[in-house]
């Protein structure tokens, strides 16, 4: 008997190597799933276990110090989606600014776009480094730096701070960007800092709290929370973790409540129920995908190389790029009839209701604009601008077959370019879909985003984000080949 005893307790057997290599929790001293090589084998031992577990699981539930976890994170997904409405709901003012003054003369801007440039520049450099672009490519390097302390040069809540600042001034003064890239930043930065602060352990929790305030700044900027964890996974974190989900699911669902909870529970660009028969949406997919993928490629090689080159003139000569960029913003502005200016949230909406004004050229003057602003340095994103130009694109397209519903078209179309930039298909027809609230266009905006994802990296084989998060990232140790 005491044998049996001691067997029970005592006795375990090590397992193979594949197995191990199956166990989520192999480096830890302690077996906490069968998968690990010292779980016990007999039926006696693995009772012995379950009762062991279930009694620590109950004091980590109760455990102060988790709670204090609980609630700081919870916390800072609340505070991610009460500063991305306040963000929301700033810009709609910084544009409504901008737009009153065009009313004394089309030449304000020649004059407020290259001085609003010039001051964000600066502050840019001087107060808040690290705040520039879209904001989504600090936090993917972020995600694949390995340092605790080398992400905080990119995440922090000053880095939020200035993002929202300078984004607001930046359309204030007629920039082409958009929120939504830098709201992912800002999201990142929050749960990231706050994590800092509560003192979580950072090998453990470091991923998934940027994965969670990334994720949870996409779904309260468009109230697209399904957009925001596939987004989360498809780009951000290419090696998504299991044991991240939970954390990235919990910070999208309590921002996204908080978000409507401030704004309503409103669709970005209104609800269409525009469709397309079965036997016509083959034509349309192959030419709004192959249109809006090459535009879109080509659109993110300018910015790739454009940054690329530029990076050295702007750090020698910042305040002539800002004005040149900021002259060639309000070029293009005074050429597209003021249309070009600002995220584009108004032009795409009525482009989709029928009720646009926008001249034929609206797409290419929104890609120009969008470029200067970007190439400017100046933080500020490209998503939203990107979503009016393919809707421009779309409208475009629409024209060559009369036959067909223009909005099911625009909105193929705003897909088909929208893929082409980012590259990530899954995102872009989802969060298409949830902003037009349409369902009944799954299949075609799926098969227009493989079919632009595919198109576009003929012409951009990397993606764009994937590409610009390499200047944040420190350069590649070259390994020294040893002389035989």
């Amino acid at each position: 008997m005491l044998q049996f005893i001691q067997s029970g307790l005592f006795s375990v057997q090590r397992r193979s190597l594949s197995t191990q290599d199956n166990c989520m929790c192999a480096p830890e001293k302690i077996p906490c799933c069968p998968h690990h090589p010292l779980f016990p084998q007999d039926a006696f031992g693995r009772h012995r276990f379950m009762l062991t577990h279930i009694r620590k699981s109950g004091k980590r539930l109760l455990s102060p110090d988790a709670w204090k976890i609980r609630l700081i994170f919870w916390a800072g997904a609340v505070l991610v989606g009460l500063v991305a409405s306040g963000f929301a709901i700033s810009t709609v003012y910084a544009e409504d600014g901008f737009h009153q003054l065009l009313v004394y003369g089309d030449w304000i801007p020649f004059i407020l776009c290259p001085l609003g440039l010039v001051l964000v520049s600066w502050l840019t450099r001087k107060i808040f480094p690290g705040s520039q672009g879209s904001g989504i490519p600090q936090s993917i390097a972020a995600l694949q730096l390995t340092e605790h302390t080398s992400r905080t040069v990119l995440l922090s809540f000053r880095i939020a701070f200035g993002k929202i600042l300078l984004t607001l001034v930046g359309l204030f003064s007629g920039a082409s960007i958009g929120r939504e890239g830098p709201t992912v930043h800002i999201g990142a930065a929050i749960m990231f800092s706050l994590g800092r602060f509560a003192k979580f352990p950072h090998h453990y929790m470091d991923r998934g709290l940027i994965l969670a305030g990334g994720a949870a700044g996409i779904a309260a900027a468009f109230n697209t929370p399904l957009a925001g964890i596939i987004f989360a996974v498809e780009e951000m974190g290419r090696s998504f973790e299991e044991r991240t989900s939970g954390v990235l699911l919990t910070g999208v669902f309590i921002a996204g409540i908080t978000a409507v909870a401030i704004q309503g529970n409103y669709t970005y660009f209104g609800s269409t129920s525009a469709g397309l028969e079965t036997s016509t949406i083959l034509v349309p997919i192959l030419v709004c995908g192959i249109v809006g993928g090459l535009l879109g490629g080509l659109f993110s090689t300018v910015l790739i190389q454009g940054s690329r080159r530029l990076a050295p003139l702007v750090g020698r000569r910042p305040v002539i790029v800002a004005i040149v960029c900021g002259l060639g913003i309000a070029c293009v502005g005074f050429l597209s009839g003021n249309t070009a200016y600002g995220t584009g949230y108004l032009e795409a909406s009525a482009i989709i209701t029928g009720t646009s004004t926008v001249p034929d050229s609206y797409p290419f003057m929104k890609m120009l604009a969008t470029a200067f602003s970007y190439l400017s340095g100046i933080p500020g994103g490209i998503f939203a601008p990107s979503l009016a130009t393919g809707a421009g694109v779309g409208a475009e397209i629409a024209s060559w077959m009369p036959s067909l519903p223009v909005s099911a078209i625009i909105i193929l179309g705003m897909v088909g370019y929208f893929t082409g930039v980012v590259q990530t298909p899954i995102t872009a027809f989802v969060i298409v879909m949830e902003m037009t609230d349409n369902h009944d266009l799954l299949l075609p905006l799926m098969a227009t985003a493989l079919v632009a994802y595919a198109t576009s990296r003929l012409v951009c084989p990397e993606p764009i984000y994937r590409e610009l998060a390499k200047q944040f990232l420190p350069p590649p140790v070259e390994k020294k080949i040893p002389d035989v």
